[in-house]
């Protein structure tokens, strides 16, 4: 029998955290909680996780340095900030700082496990493509190495928060095929809502300003006018 995936929650509000616990373990997965930063970064660093939902404002340590903190670490842990700061500026630093995944208080304790079931559905996903890939893919001056989640772009490391890897990875998987916003929203962030289409054009400006030469003429990562976007095939011109 396979063993339940592993769910930490770190949230120091404990009505939300027991409903969270109620909701996630009635899926069944083996939820911890901790209720301040401190204990969060203990049981995070004891490790085997599959997932994180992770509070901003926490009693102790906060939860931006835990996310710096669970990147830092060799396994990676998909990650989903919950937190009351709605701002487009921390959500951004969140992400920057490799979060997967940002969802403003008040929010659906559905929705939030829809995230997290997408989460651990694509990173089963990704760790299936990376083990087949073996020595890494590489594609139009691009080298991705899916274990070690690292691109390289004409020989240069880049950094790329976990969403625009995966949304790179995806792309240079599938060279030539044409993407609505809408498939991008199913394949790569793993569920499809009304609204979250700008997500994805954030998501691919974003990337061409880190994998293409002119972001504003890209060569990789194609524009398809009224249909969605593709990935150059060897050669293509746009």
């Amino acid at each position: 029998m396979t063993a339940p995936k592993r769910v930490l929650i770190v949230e120091d509000d404990a009505h939300i955290a027991d409903l969270l616990r109620l909701h996630l373990r009635d899926e069944g997965y083996a939820v911890e909680h901790a209720a301040d930063g401190d204990t969060g970064l203990r049981l995070l660093e004891s490790g085997g996780w599959d997932a994180l939902v992770l509070d901003l404002m926490l009693p102790g340590v906060d939860g931006l340095e835990i996310c710096r903190r669970a990147r830092a670490m060799t396994r990676y842990t998909p990650i989903i900030i919950t937190s009351a700061r709605s701002s487009e500026l921390h959500r951004i630093v969140g992400l920057e700082l490799g979060a997967d995944d940002y969802l403003a208080k008040p929010f659906s304790m559905l929705e939030l496990v829809a995230r997290v079931k997408a989460l651990l559905r694509r990173s089963d996903a990704m760790a299936r493509n990376a083990r087949l890939e073996g020595a890494g893919l590489d594609a139009g001056g691009l080298h991705i190495d899916a274990l070690a989640r690292e691109v390289r772009v004409d020989g240069r490391l880049v950094e790329l928060t976990p969403r625009e890897f995966d949304l790179l990875y995806f792309f240079a998987r599938h060279p030539g095929q044409v993407f609505s916003r809408m498939d991008l929203l199913n394949q790569v962030w793993g569920y499809q809502h009304d609204g979250y289409e700008h997500t994805v054009n954030t998501h691919i400006n974003r990337l061409r300003l880190k994998v293409e030469q002119d972001p504003a003429e890209p060569r990789r990562i194609l524009t398809v006018w009224g249909k969605g976007y593709k990935f150059a095939t060897p050669g293509e011109d746009r």
